[in-house]
């Protein structure tokens, strides 16, 4: 499919760039949220680090509008990140699959709370707990810029990639990604010029 960059006035052929698009994501992670007593988790691939000072660790995290967990996020400036492994894969369909909004998703993975209040789900590469310090609306989705204010990392245990994940899980849950993705496609065409230019005011954190 050829797309028209508006602000380019250049046609670019997304089949001529594929390769390197999908390359461009991180480790596979469960993104866990609070807001007061609700808690959610979702799976994300868009994640990366946004900070060169050692002392100063910080992240980007894009988190799609759609997604329950966005709004918990919003309200509460606080998430983790937690990088699953492949004896973890079960929770793309227990957390990437279905909707915080129609059940709880938490109600049986084993966490424990982080000293943020969000939950850190058991058994993960590692974990990093993150404050929101500012954010960027893409219409159809949001980049969180996130100080990194507590973590561990497990070297023993080795991190998966979306792409190693995908070859490995049932094809009936690929199907069901694609599916769902192949809506999520539509709503983002349409919603992603629609973007809001309003700044940062910051969440309301309740640890």
């Amino acid at each position: 499919m050829t797309n028209v960059n508006p602000y380019l006035s250049e046609i670019v052929d997304s089949r001529d760039i594929a390769p390197i698009m999908g390359r461009l994501w991180s480790p596979l992670a469960a993104v866990t949220s609070r807001w007061r007593e609700e808690v959610n988790a979702q799976i994300a691939v868009a994640i990366t680090a946004a900070s060169i000072v050692p002392d100063r660790p910080r992240v980007l995290v894009q988190i799609y509008k759609t997604n329950y967990s966005h709004g918990l996020i919003t309200r509460s400036g606080l998430f983790a990140l937690n990088f699953l492994t492949r004896d973890q894969l079960f929770l793309i369909k227990e957390l990437g699959l279905v909707s915080g909004a129609d059940r709880g998703k938490l109600a049986d993975v084993p966490y424990c709370t982080g000293v943020t209040g969000v939950p850190i789900l058991d058994g993960c590469m590692g974990h990093l707990e993150c404050r929101v310090v500012n954010a960027m609306d893409g219409g159809d989705m949001t980049c969180f810029l996130a100080n990194v204010v507590a973590g561990k990392a497990h070297p023993e245990r080795t991190p998966i990639s979306w792409r190693e994940a995908r070859r490995i899980i049932p094809r009936e849950w690929n199907e069901e990604w694609e599916a769902k993705i192949g809506a999520e496609i539509e709503l983002s065409r349409w919603a992603m010029d629609g973007i809001d230019y309003s700044p940062w005011t910051g969440g309301k954190s309740e640890n």
